[in-house]
């Protein structure tokens, strides 16, 4: 059984119609992120019959790295059309929190859950 990598043209040409913001729109975020998500799964797919091909597991670190950097970009650049992506592609996104969020966090946490009385014993 063989396990193809790369996109075939088809494939693209339909992935780029699907999330094209325009007629001839290729090179837009959500594009880019769509083809990288792709290339992803195909990745993925080949390394799990071939557990030592580190050539193609270092590729799929660096796909997996720019797609990230693609979708940082497009939270800060247009949320709604983030989420719509992050949905249509069901992407997991886990979100970094800072010791100031997490100090904060904590502290609403606590307010939130009521005192317990002590047991008298």
């Amino acid at each position: 059984m063989s396990t193809k990598i790369m996109i075939d043209k088809k494939k693209k040409a339909q992935i780029i119609k699907k999330f094209a913001a325009h007629e001839n729109d290729t090179g837009s975020s959500e594009v880019q992120i769509a083809l990288l998500s792709e290339e992803i799964k195909n990745l993925t797919d080949h390394l799990k019959t071939h557990k030592k091909d580190f050539s193609s597991r270092r590729g799929l670190l660096r796909k997996v790295s720019e797609r990230r950097k693609l979708l940082k970009y497009l939270e800060k650049d247009n949320l709604e059309s983030f989420e719509d992506l992050v949905k249509k592609l069901k992407i997991k996104i886990v979100k970094k929190i800072s010791p100031v969020e997490e100090i904060l966090e904590e502290e609403i946490v606590q307010e939130k859950v009521p005192k317990q009385k002590p047991l008298n014993q």
